[in-house]
């Protein structure tokens, strides 16, 4: 599934480099320098409002920054480009919403093939067959004809995973996919999610489920105001956390 055509295994994917971001007077991102690897997990924590879902969505330009700079194995995001290099960026960084954002009308087959056939002139019965494999292996290959609205809260995020999948991105962008679910629905979600990191996916998540944080991830980036203001694997962050925003964050989670 990975790309590496473009970076060596192991090398640097994803750069950000004094990444400031504002609405009006408000700073949501400030001075963000950070950098994930290929094949590396990062998961994106801290409390409501800090910033992180504004950091993850900078990663494919569905937000613009105000100043600093973004790279994908050293392509400037944040370059001016015209619409078609800019479709063909997002179309190697896959992002999972916390919605969903499925088409209703189309039937799950097609919301997963048509990307491709769209965005990269894949010819449809070649996307649809791929769009197959797919879903079987998010576990939904017998809901192929069915409509979104006829699928649960978690057989649709599953749906959306696969469909960013179908454009074959090295990276994989995940915002809150399962803060919509009901609780019995979240495991299902998060096992298509530990499957990809086991294969090697680079994968960004913010996500408030602090399990999937600790068996999964690679690193944790903590983030506060706007700012990373801590980093650490797993096992220092959630046994040792150094910043107090960090200890209280935790605290608080525990209590």
């Amino acid at each position: 599934m990975t790309d590496t055509s473009t970076t060596a295994q192991g090398a640097q994917t994803i750069q950000l480099s004094q990444v400031c971001k504002s609405y009006g007077n408000y700073q949501v991102l400030k001075n963000i320098d950070a950098e994930v690897t290929r094949g590396e997990v990062v998961v994106i924590c801290g409390p409501s409002g800090s910033g992180k879902s504004t950091l993850i969505r900078t990663i494919n330009r569905l937000e613009e920054i105000n100043s600093g700079s973004i790279t994908l194995d050293g392509r400037n995001i944040h370059a001016q480009m015209r619409a078609k290099e800019l479709n063909a960026l997002r179309s190697r960084v896959g992002f999972v919403f916390q919605s969903f954002n499925l088409f209703p009308h189309l039937s799950v087959a097609d919301n997963v093939s048509m990307s491709p056939i769209r965005v990269k002139g894949v010819k449809p019965d070649v996307a649809y067959d791929k769009a197959l494999k797919l879903l079987d292996r998010v576990g939904l290959a017998d809901k192929a004809q069915a409509y979104p609205g006829q699928l649960s809260g978690g057989q649709q995020q599953r749906v959306a995973i696969a469909r960013a999948l179908a454009m074959e991105p090295p990276v994989m962008l995940f915002d809150e996919p399962t803060s919509a679910l009901d609780p019995e629905m979240v495991g299902e979600v998060l096992a298509v999610m530990k499957s990809l990191a086991a294969e090697g996916m680079t994968m960004l998540c913010v996500t408030h489920e602090m399990g999937f944080a600790r068996e999964v991830a690679d690193r944790i980036w903590f983030i506060d105001a706007g700012e990373i203001i801590e980093t650490a694997t797993p096992d220092e962050f959630f046994k040792n956390p150094k910043h107090p925003r960090a200890q209280r964050f935790l605290s608080d989670l525990r209590h």
